[in-house]
């Protein structure tokens, strides 16, 4: 069974920083695209950035120039670096792994920027 460990939520004040970090235990077999979901009080789920096994990125436009993903293979891990932080960008924060049929989800990490 695979689980999706997270860790680096917390409160930071506007224009902070927070890195997250999920590590995969389980032993997941061929995980191909890696990412980065948040959900607001209210809103929908939406993607905030999402890495493939060859490093190609892709980001929410709102995010942009503010968030790095990155991933370590060896580690099974995907981290999200996130600068600038606004209050707007306050949600919890889970990540996926999906491997070649299955997709693993995370339990979550609040993230909350407010001063």
């Amino acid at each position: 069974q695979v689980q999706l460990v997270e860790s680096g939520g917390g409160l930071v004040q506007p224009g902070g920083s927070l890195r997250l970090s999920c590590v995969a235990s389980g032993s997941p077999f061929s995980i191909t695209t890696m990412g980065w979901y948040r959900q607001a009080p209210g809103k929908q789920r939406e993607l905030v950035a999402r890495i493939s096994s060859i490093g190609t990125t892709n980001y929410a436009d709102s995010v942009k120039g503010r968030f790095t993903i990155s991933r370590d293979n060896a580690k099974n891990a995907v981290f999200l670096q996130m600068n600038g932080l606004k209050p707007e960008d306050t949600a919890v924060y889970s990540c996926m792994v999906k491997t070649i049929g299955s997709d693993y989800w995370g339990q979550g990490t609040q993230v909350t920027v407010s001063s």
